[in-house]
This record gives C-alpha cells, structure tokens and sequence, in this order.
C-alpha cells in the first residue's frame, strides 16, 4: 500500500435532512454552501454488478466547480473501505477516453448535491443523489495497517450518536443509483 491512503467511510440514508443539520450544527459541525459534482463510475472489464467489489480497481472522472478529479479506488475490507489515489486532470473527455482504453468501461452516472463539514478527524458529506435520495458520509483517510472494519465501527457510533433518523447502507452511490433505475 505504499504512497496509498486509505478512504475509510459509513452510509446513511437520511430520513430527516433539517434534523441532521441541526444535530451537527450542535456538535459544531457547519455545512458548506451545496456543491454540485458529475461523476461517471467506471469498472474493469470483466466486472459486473452482482460480483464482490472487494480487490476490484473502479475508477471515477468528477467534475465540480470546473474542475475535473481522477480518482482510483480499490475495496479492500469492503466496498466502503478503499485503497484511493486522486489527482487533477485537464481534460475530463480525454480522460474519458484514456480509462477505456485501458480495458474499463463506464458503468453509472452519479449526478449530486453535497454539502461538507468537519467533526474532529471525520469528515462528513451530505448528499443529495439524484434518483436514490438524500444520503450522509461519515469518513475519515488513514494510512498503514488501521483495520478498516473497526474504523466503521467508531464512524457508526458517531453517526448513532447525533440521535436523528439515520438508516446505514453499505451500497455505494453507483450501486443505488443503478437500483433506482433499474425498470421494475
């Protein structure tokens, strides 16, 4: 894992967005004026959903407030704990073009709303996902061998903690999004 972090994060769908924000207003917590971000999901060849995603390289090209991040991500305990490298890019359409030539192939547009804020070492996202719903992040980037699992653990009791409706899911947005488009 040299030169690599680690994402480490919890998922929530949120039943009550105005309550959330004001249990981390009350922990200090401010939210960020709301961004938007465009990301286009890519996964290797061979990968379908439906198959572990769990020692799988996906790759994403985000656009926010003009800027285009590359991003590699690779579960190691699980779909939400990631190895992940991240870098600027110039052109999000030669990007595009670059990653399939590589042997990956886009899978699921996630277009969103977020809004940020830091609690001590976590930061944490609330996320308006087109299609799938209002959605809250809790994560924290480690380095070394910190074992993923139990830094779940220690974001859930965060979460929890707050005392607002919160429902976890380990599904990541490409695969909510992808289950709400799905015909029925």
């Amino acid at each position: 894992m040299a030169g690599g972090l680690r994402e480490i994060e919890v998922k929530y769908l949120v039943d009550d967005s105005a309550a959330l924000e004001k249990a981390l207003t009350a922990r200090g917590a401010i939210l960020s004026a709301p961004v938007h971000q465009d990301d286009q999901a890519y996964a290797q060849s061979g990968w379908n959903y439906g198959q572990s995603k769990i020692g799988v390289t996906f790759l994403r090209l985000r656009t926010q407030q003009g800027r285009h991040l590359f991003t590699l991500k690779k579960p190691l305990d699980n779909a939400m704990a990631c190895l992940e490298h991240e870098t600027e890019i110039a052109d999000r359409e030669q990007m595009h073009d670059a990653i399939v030539a590589m042997g990956f192939h886009p899978t699921v547009r996630i277009v969103k709303s977020r809004r940020s804020a830091r609690l001590d070492e976590v930061t944490v996202c609330v996320d308006e996902v087109e299609h799938a719903g209002v959605f809250v992040e809790f994560e924290r980037t480690v380095a070394g061998e910190v074992a993923g699992i139990e830094v779940q653990r220690e974001l859930d009791v965060l979460a929890r903690s707050l005392g607002v409706g919160l429902e976890r899911t380990t599904d990541t947005y490409d695969s909510l999004v992808r289950a709400a488009l799905a015909p029925a």
